[in-house]
């Protein structure tokens, strides 16, 4: 006791850091996440394997930033931080996830310095707030925006994918699935739901035999002796039961003097059974989809009535299928008149690979389309997937807002000249934290430049003596390994997500930079 308070205000097993040890083990955390992800950055970015601890030891190749930080056991705080505004990146506008993690690690490497220098973290806080600002305004006078006109609009698209896409797996198809991309989400007229844009992945054949489909592709067959064909269809999608022909109640024991009774349940079973297709049937349809199996003897009878029935569509099929074709969902089938049944003008079996798949033509939702991806392995579909999603989503996100920034580093070096500027003109200690921000952002390009091979001191000192011209759009051409004019190369990149990039990094480094004590609770006791 010490004047009559106690020592130690926490549990014996409670750990407490202050001061310098704590800031000093929240930029550490932050800055290892940074700089796991830190190679995957740019058109050169390397793959990362992750390999899971579970039965099946599952693996990952992937460079996708959001995928490799979700994977990852973290156990420090200030890392949980970093990997959570790389979720909110992919949530928000699916792109960009790799780049919010390494600039907010950057933006803390300098903060560091400038910590050890003796500044006060909410003095640097501050200066970085305003270099955001700053960072920002350059950032909107930078972005062009051509929604007005369809042909350039258009071709901001394709650019704006050519870009994503550059740095992920698909890069050299491109240009193929630039165009899918774009042709997917134009279909959309406007709308920033992808729940219409189906993809299904077919191991066999390479990326390039990948294409678009127009309609629902739903990967089930068609029950035995059913039509194959239907046109004009009228759908009822379903999630019931379909093999009540079996007596259900577990651990029931039914004593009986002789077949003669047991062959009476059997009939009363089945009875109860034809009733409930009979039910089904009389909505006046001729495809019904169920949710759940369908068993020998009710196929039997949608057979002899002429209806296609197709089993066991999954959870994410029937939703979506419900979605495109109009209808809803049915579990009970007592007032036909309240079912809303899904229409479509033609169903058929069409073969991809060796595989038979069911394709919904002309379906209610006009802007439904279907993605078939070919690969050589599943690892590389799964990869394509995600690299494809991303683009979607950047692309569907241009319907809210359509501007567009060049890429390559470009715009990173506008913002960095105009918080320097801006650095020059401002009295005090916050004019160091400005200049760090415009360091940190410099970093991107030189990351993008260090993972292709190339001498990022000499480009980035090339790009800088360029960007002193006013109106200067010069970026890294990452091909030739020099500096190039991003109009010319084509390289855009989506405003949106370039936004929130800046604006989630600085926050997030604010958060970490904001912290003086890392109190961790006592492990819980296992009961004896």
């Amino acid at each position: 006791m010490e004047n009559g308070a106690p020592n130690n205000l926490f549990n014996e097993q409670a750990t407490e850091e202050k001061g310098e040890m704590a800031r000093l083990s929240s930029f550490i955390g932050a800055m290892a996440i940074a700089d796991l992800v830190k190679t995957t950055l740019g058109p050169k970015g390397m793959d990362k394997i992750l390999q899971s601890q579970s039965r099946g030891q599952e693996v990952t190749v992937t460079n996708d930033g959001a995928t490799i930080l979700k994977s990852i056991y973290v156990d420090n705080p200030a890392a949980k931080v970093l990997v959570d505004i790389s979720k909110v990146q992919d949530d928000q506008v699916g792109d960009g996830t790799t780049s919010v993690v390494v600039l907010a690690g950057e933006l803390l490497r300098e903060a560091e310095k400038l910590v050890n220098m003796r500044l006060h973290p909410q003095t640097i806080i501050q200066g970085f707030r305003e270099a955001m600002n700053c960072a920002l305004k350059a950032l909107e006078d930078l972005s062009v925006n051509h929604v007005d006109d369809k042909e350039k609009y258009r071709e901001d698209m394709l650019k704006i994918a050519r870009t994503t896409l550059s740095s992920k797996i698909l890069t050299n198809d491109k240009e193929h699935f630039s165009q899918l991309a774009v042709d997917a989400v134009m279909r959309l007229k406007g709308s920033t739901n992808l729940d219409s844009i189906q993809m299904i992945k077919k191991t066999g054949g390479t990326l390039h035999e990948s294409y678009l489909d127009e309609g629902f592709i739903l990967d089930k067959k068609i029950g035995v002796g059913q039509p194959k064909r239907i046109e004009n269809a009228k759908i009822l999608v379903a999630n019931t039961p379909m093999d009540t022909d079996k007596i259900k109640i577990y651990g029931a024991r039914v004593r009986t003097e002789g077949m003669a009774q047991v062959g009476a349940i059997e009939q009363a079973e089945k009875e109860k059974m034809r009733k409930k297709v009979q039910k089904i049937i009389d909505h006046g349809i001729n495809c019904f989809i169920n949710r759940q199996l369908i068993y020998n003897f009710p196929e039997q009878l949608f057979t002899d009535a002429g209806v296609m029935a197709i089993e066991h569509a999954d959870f994410d099929g029937i939703e979506r299928l419900a979605l495109v074709t109009g209808g809803e969902i049915c579990s009970t089938f007592n007032n036909p008149e309240d079912a809303k049944l899904g229409e479509c003008k033609l169903i058929e079996e069409i073969m991809i690979g060796e595989d038979k798949l069911i394709r919904f033509s002309g379906v209610a939702l006009g802007e439904a389309c279907t993605i078939i991806l070919r690969g050589a392995s599943t690892h590389i579909l799964d990869e394509a997937e995600r690299s494809l999603h991303d683009a979607l989503c950047v692309l569907s996100q241009m319907a809210t807002d359509s501007r567009v920034v060049y890429g390559g580093g470009c715009s990173e070096m506008v913002m960095s000249k105009a918080i320097e500027d801006l650095a020059k003109k401002t009295p005090g200690k916050r004019s160091l934290a400005m200049e760090s921000f415009a360091k940190a952002l410099r970093q991107i390009p030189a990351i993008i430049a260090e993972n292709g091979g190339l001498d990022s001191t000499e480009l980035i000192s090339q790009l800088r003596a360029a960007h002193v011209e006013e109106c200067c759009r010069h970026g890294i051409d990452i091909l030739t390994g020099t500096v190039g004019d991003m109009t010319k190369l084509g390289i855009s990149e989506s405003f949106k997500v370039k936004k929130c990039v800046l604006s989630s990094a600085t926050e997030a480094t604010e958060m970490i930079l904001r912290v003086d004590d890392i109190i961790k609770c006592a492990p819980r006791q296992r009961e004896q």
